[in-house]
């Protein structure tokens, strides 16, 4: 069992895929940086500062009037965050959207270095060496 288990691991697709994870979790990072350090502060400025990040409706519990929605879970109060769900769902789609933008660039390249290199229409030069030669010997046989 061990061996085969050994096997498994040591085909290269199973190395592949373990790259492709760990790349993609740093690529997870970046692009969350990307949305959350330089896209949506320049979706605020156009939406006046749109966050409804604590944005909440209390359950069970009290909470005092105008607390964020960290106090109020710190307060121990049963909270609907509706919010929290809306900015994630928003930021999923911008990180989709940049996600679809940066593997289309991609394709756009990995496309264009697949592309085979265009051949030279052939141009017809006449008769070939050997045509003449030939016909020189035909006139000469019937002459």
């Amino acid at each position: 069992m061990f061996s085969e288990f050994k096997d498994f691991i040591a085909k290269g697709n199973v190395m592949d895929m373990a790259v492709g994870i760990i790349i993609g979790a740093a690529f997870t990072a970046i692009v969350s940086s990307l949305v959350a350090d330089l896209i949506n502060p320049i979706i605020g400025l156009f939406t006046g500062g749109l966050d409804f990040t604590n944005n909440y409706v209390v359950l069970a519990g009290t909470v005092p009037e105008g607390a964020s929605l960290e106090a109020a879970r710190e307060a121990g109060a049963s909270v609907f965050a509706w919010g929290s769900f809306v900015m994630a769902v928003i930021n999923f789609l911008i990180i989709a959207f940049v996600v679809f933008m940066l593997v289309r660039y991609v394709n756009k390249v990995k496309a264009a270095a697949e592309k085979p290199e265009e051949v030279a229409p052939e141009v017809e030069s006449g008769p070939s060496e050997l045509d003449v030669l030939l016909e020189i010997r035909d006139s000469l046989k019937k002459a």
